[in-house]
């Protein structure tokens, strides 16, 4: 949240949103949600924050409790990299944009399929600050196209 805050200085809007409290920053167009992305009623508590103008960016560093079993790790956090996706198409405007952590494994692939659907362009990348032994991604996904079609 610092770091987008940072980027859209006072002009922008920043709303983060996780499941425990998140220290509040000393800025007035940066708010918090205490929610799951996976319950309906924080799409809702979203969309009242927002008052559906909808978002021009959506990052997702989303992560399971890691229980040390790879391949339960993995599809923890692509079904959480999923219920992101669900929520940037729903809450991305036209031409916006998006962020998501992956964990590489054998359902990255599927993941990467359905979110190139839905944008006019899309890379994976690997921050800098990303340790390089570390299996995760982020699938960058530019020009959101609302319908889905290209």
């Amino acid at each position: 949240m610092q770091a987008a805050r940072e980027i859209v200085e006072d002009s922008g809007f920043v709303l983060g949103v996780d499941k425990q409290a998140i220290a509040p920053l000393p800025y007035k167009n940066v708010e918090t949600v205490v929610g799951d992305i996976t319950q309906s009623e924080t799409e809702v508590e979203i969309r009242n924050r927002v008052g559906g103008q909808g978002f021009d960016v959506v990052l997702s560093d989303l992560s399971p409790n890691v229980s040390g079993v790879w391949e339960v790790d993995h599809a923890r956090q692509i079904e959480l990299a999923r219920n992101a996706m669900k929520l940037g198409r729903v809450m991305l405007r036209s031409a916006g944009n998006m962020l998501i952590k992956v964990f590489q494994g054998s359902e990255t692939k599927g993941f990467e399929t359905e979110m190139k659907s839905s944008f006019r362009e899309f890379r994976i990348v690997k921050p800098p600050a990303s340790r390089p032994e570390s299996a995760e991604l982020y699938f960058l996904g530019l020009v959101f196209i609302p319908d889905g079609t290209k």
